[in-house]
């Protein structure tokens, strides 16, 4: 029943507070965490525990696959050496810091690590809510890094436990290799598994399987990386990032609709419950700290924060300037960002979720049965942090990004107009053979004809005209639902019959949506006129 409780409690909580973000415009991951830490405070909700499993077995494969499936490769490619250094080398420097400013504190360097471990990565979860107003370059390579920099921290969280909890001495050798095997492992896994699943897409007819081998598909994923000790995080982007690739090849229309719509409800529902789940382990956090005073706990807690950011601001403001010292390749020149541009990337460093779950894999005792001490001051000192970055860096973020004054990407808009105008052109060519052979004639292929070429020549006049002929469809899908209703409320049909109908007016909605969604692509500017409001 408490868990049903619990449910209940999280799935109202992020209604109450995406509408409150919806009308106030404050920032909702920071409303999440703010019902999160109310409901902790409650004497039903006192005792929730964040199980690390669910976290890291349940919540992140789902979230990773789909930030990757919804990632573009391309920017990914022309950007890897920014994300992999940032991924690797900018995790351990963090890592490193931390322990640096924790030892002088006072915990012992094999702690003082694994709570560096535990604050490196960036949480996708936190980023992906408040990065979304970033140009598409910048947006990809936080999401990708984040998306990345958890498989190194996991590994590193490993091998610093090892030394903690079973006193096993510390090689820098052996832990090279272990970084290499776990990822090199997780990125053929994650191949291998992408692969195998577009054979058995291509045999799958019925879009609700593929709906359902999409759901399962970050798990085939993770499922083997972990029982092989290798990353799953890995494993489970490049699957995504691999299917995204393959995907419009072998996945239908309705298959692919039904999926995503299916996706961006969940993976919202995760990230918004993972802000509140969260949010409760912070009285939780105070309650069980013992070993230290409360005091000196937020002390410390402060420092480490200030570290984490920090260090990620020190790393953007030095490391890209010495690659510029060596790198100095035209194609790299033209690719160079402002001190001002470069300033959102230093800012976008929120933790989240996965840190709390990586402070709270710690165990308790050590393998000869000793209590590991500091264990309660590092998952408090996690759930500070956590709250730090989440209430500063968060809600700033926006204002920093329009403070760097990014240019319009007019090389997507331009992208999209090549798009439309290709299809259209091969639409035209194709048009009389296609019609000669569906025995097509007269007035309807000109009518076609003539679409296609308005929408390939793409002038003015026929963008008005696509504009005036949308919004004219739009207002008698209005008046056909208001007619529907009060069928209805006449007792004239059932309510049975109305739903028929209605699924009938909300697929020519669907198609609406993205008619109008094409054309403020190619215009570069969405119709924002004035349509009549939906009623069910």
């Amino acid at each position: 029943m408490e868990s049903l409780e619990l449910v209940v409690a999280v799935a109202a909580a992020v209604l109450v507070t995406g509408w409150t973000a919806r009308r106030t415009g404050l920032s909702e991951p920071l409303l999440l965490l703010g019902a999160g830490c109310l409901m902790g405070l409650t004497p039903a909700f006192d005792a929730i525990t964040l199980s690390p499993e669910v976290v890291l077995l349940l919540f992140l494969p789902a979230l990773l696959y789909w930030e990757a499936l919804t990632s573009s490769v391309r920017e990914i490619r022309h950007n890897l050496r920014t994300i992999a250094l940032q991924s690797t080398l900018l995790v351990l420097v963090t890592a490193l810091a931390v322990a640096v400013v924790a030892h002088a504190f006072g915990h012992p360097w094999p702690l003082a690590l694994v709570l560096g471990a535990v604050l490196a990565p960036t949480d996708a979860a936190a980023v992906a809510a408040v990065a979304r107003a970033m140009p598409r370059r910048i947006l990809t390579v936080l999401r990708t890094e984040s998306l990345l920099n958890d498989g190194t921290a996991l590994v590193l969280l490993a091998v610093t436990i090892e030394v903690v909890a079973e006193d096993a001495p510390f090689s820098w050798a052996g832990t090279s290799l272990r970084f290499v095997e776990s990822y090199a492992g997780g990125i053929a896994i994650g191949v291998a598994v992408a692969l195998l699943l577009r054979l058995i897409r291509r045999r799958l007819g019925d879009p609700l399987l593929h709906s359902v081998l999409s759901v399962a598909t970050p798990f085939f994923a993770f499922l083997p990386a972990e029982l092989l000790h290798v990353s799953g995080v890995l494993a489970v982007v490049t699957c995504g990032l691999v299917s995204s690739r393959y995907g419009p090849r072998v996945i239908s229309p309705d298959a692919r609709v039904q999926a995503t719509a299916f996706w961006e409800v969940t993976s919202h529902l995760l990230n918004s419950a993972l802000f509140v789940l969260v949010g409760t382990q912070l009285p939780a956090a105070v309650r069980a700290l013992t070993s230290t005073d409360l005091l000196r706990a937020v002390t410390v807690a402060l420092a480490v924060s200030a570290a984490v950011v920090g260090t990620r601001f020190l790393w953007f403001y030095s490391v890209p300037y010495a690659v510029r010292l060596v790198d100095r390749r035209p194609v790299q020149k033209e690719r160079r960002i402002g001190a001002a541009q470069r300033l959102p990337l230093a800012w976008a460093g929120m933790r989240g979720a996965i840190s709390l779950a990586a402070a709270l894999t710690i165990p308790a005792v050590t393998a000869e049965g000793r209590p590991l001490e500091h264990r309660d001051a590092i998952v408090f000192t996690t759930v500070v942090v956590i709250v730090v970055t989440l209430t500063v860096l968060g809600p700033t973020l926006p204002a920093v990004v329009r403070r760097a004054r990014f240019d319009t990407d007019e090389e997507q808009t331009a992208e999209s107009l090549l798009a439309h105008r290709h299809l259209s052109a091969a639409a035209l060519r194709a048009l009389p053979a296609l019609a000669r052979r569906y025995g097509v004639e007269g007035n309807t292929v000109a009518h076609l004809e003539r679409d296609i070429s308005d929408r390939l020549h793409g002038g003015e006049d026929a963008t008005r005209r696509s504009h005036g002929a949308h919004q004219l469809e739009t207002a008698l899908l209005h008046v056909k639902r208001q007619a529907l209703t009060e069928l209805r409320d006449a007792g004239r049909i059932d309510d049975i019959v109305l739903r028929g109908v209605q699924d009938v007016l909300d697929a020519e909605d669907v198609r609406l949506s993205i008619k109008a969604a094409r054309m403020s692509g190619v215009t570069g500017a969405p119709d924002r006129e004035a349509v009549p409001p939906r009623r069910s």
